[in-house]
Formats: C-alpha cells, sequence, structure tokens
C-alpha cells in the first residue's frame, strides 16, 4: 500500500537516501507490473515512482558534478585532477 499523498509524502521521499529511493523505485515497477494494484493505487504509485525517478536523477547529476578525473602523464602517472567532463 503506498504512503498517503501529499507534502508529507514528497518531504518524506526527499529524506531518502539514494539507493533507499532506488529500492523504492524498484518496489514500485514490480508492484505496477504485477497488475495487483487498483487504479487508485497505481495512480498513486506512478505520482510516487516519478518523484523517486526525479530525485535520483538530481542525485546523479549532482554527484557527477563533483567527480575528478585524474590526469595521467605521459609516463603513465597522475599528474593532478581537472573536473569530469563525461567524455
Amino acid at each position: 500500500m503506498p504512503p498517503p499523498q501529499g507534502t508529507a509524502v514528497a518531504e518524506d521521499l526527499s529524506s531518502l537516501s539514494f539507493e533507499d529511493a532506488l529500492k523504492r523505485l524498484e518496489s514500485i515497477v514490480h508492484r505496477l507490473e504485477s497488475g495487483e494494484a487498483t487504479l487508485e493505487e497505481s495512480i498513486a504509485l506512478y505520482e510516487e515512482g516519478s518523484q523517486l525517478r526525479g530525485q535520483c536523477e538530481a542525485r546523479l547529476k549532482s554527484a557527477q558534478e563533483k567527480i575528478d578525473k585524474i590526469v595521467l602523464g605521459a609516463d603513465g602517472n597522475p599528474t593532478g585532477v581537472r573536473p569530469f567532463d563525461g567524455s
């Protein structure tokens, strides 16, 4: 059964760690794919899943921006770091 809807749910979701949010999202997908949820429950689960997906994407983007790429010199030894550029 999904948690009650509203602002409290959004606050609860935002307090989840990335790993817990991902686990909850996987649980929601499983429940929706099972076909056992009522229409109303399916809609609530879909909305919660959408919020979780957005939260996970934002956290991944934030983490990616913090990653430094190690720069190697001609001899193969690290010479420094530079910001991750996605390539």
